[in-house]
């Protein structure tokens, strides 16, 4: 990112960039106040969410703008979605090497405005700031529910189906033909799976249509294993997946082929932005109802089962049975921020 021009000023920039993101949203003031009010409709209640990507963790910096802005906002939505919440209004904390220079701006709140107009969303606030060190985007996504009715981590119980939205494995995927990983790949498969990394799709449309279904939900950003291991640490108890169950891409089932490591990522690897739930087999039918009118794959993984049932594995509450029946050994589960 070439040098910023030096009479550009952080007002100036906010004026003619981000102000326009926040027309229709009388709470946020234009821009032009310090805090922004918002209040959720009779009956519901605030759902909010924060999370940060960070150049040369999440992101390239290379990368262009407007998809690293729409990934920024995306992966919040995610959250937003699982929980069952409808999105209404983010706030946005872009830092930047001091050698950004503008048109790389323009790029960006272009990119957060074709994801607002795609859900609805408004900018209502935030902060700019310049940094020695690489770029980093934090958001903070508010989103709307009824009163008493977000779906947590803590709600699965012994019988519930395991589900996943989606299909899983295109990000960590992804990442790999991006780094050059999968040189065997055919050429438009491997643009699908990069896009996927790049580009999130979060089931906006989708969650709040899990409320009084699910009986448990998160999204899956660190891995499939990891996050289900994170649901069932919540709700205490234990969930066995079988590996063939789990939904793949084609682009994706032509990157693992027979490779039981390249399944392995895909697995724990992270970067979907799927919803992973539980439910009650009595929901079954609904879901199916559901998967069908809103044009979403939901697909059955495996099944929540008592702590003691899964003990022994190397995922601890997690087990993944592989194709012949026997526990997948996994050397890690998901992402480790630290």
């Amino acid at each position: 990112m070439p040098k910023r021009p030096h009479a550009t000023t952080e007002f100036a920039l906010i004026a003619k960039h981000f102000a326009p993101l926040a027309a229709g949203f009388a709470g946020a003031y234009g821009l032009l106040d310090d805090v922004a009010v918002i209040a959720p409709a009779p009956g519901h209640e605030l759902v909010a969410k924060t999370d940060a990507i960070v150049a040369g963790i999440h992101f390239f910096a290379d990368d262009p703008a407007d998809l690293v802005a729409r990934k920024a906002l995306r992966v919040n939505l995610s959250d937003l979605a699982a929980k069952g919440a409808v999105p209404r209004a983010y706030l946005l904390d872009l830092i930047v090497p001091r050698d950004v220079e503008e048109p790389w701006i323009a790029a960006f709140a272009r990119g957060l405005a074709a994801d607002q107009a795609e859900y609805g969303i408004h900018l209502i606030g935030g902060d700019t700031d310049m940094t020695p060190g690489p770029a980093t985007i934090a958001i903070t996504a508010l989103g709307e529910i009824a009163t008493g009715r977000v779906i947590r981590r803590g709600g699965a119980a012994t019988g519930d189906t395991v589900y996943v939205t989606g299909t899983i494995g295109d990000g960590a995927l992804g990442l790999k033909a991006v780094r050059g990983e999968l040189p065997e790949l055919e050429p438009r498969a491997a643009g699908f799976l990069i896009e996927r990394y790049r580009l999130p799709r979060p089931r906006v449309g989708l969650g709040p249509h899990l409320v009084g279904i699910a009986s448990a939900s998160l999204d899956v950003s660190d891995g499939l294993v990891a996050d289900l291991r994170h649901l069932c640490e919540v709700s205490r108890v234990a969930a066995i997946v079988a590996a063939a169950r789990v939904p793949l891409s084609p682009a994706a089932r032509a990157a693992i082929s027979d490779d039981r490591d390249r399944l392995k990522a895909a697995l724990t690897g992270g970067d979907d932005y799927e919803i992973l739930f539980t439910a009650p087999a009595s929901a079954a039918p609904a879901i199916a109802a559901l998967s069908a009118r809103l044009g979403v794959a939901i697909t059955a993984i495996g099944e929540i089962v008592p702590r003691n049932q899964a003990s022994g594995s190397e995922s601890g509450d997690v087990v993944v049975l592989d194709a012949s029946g026997d526990a997948l050994p996994l050397d890690r589960e998901g992402w480790q921020h630290f």
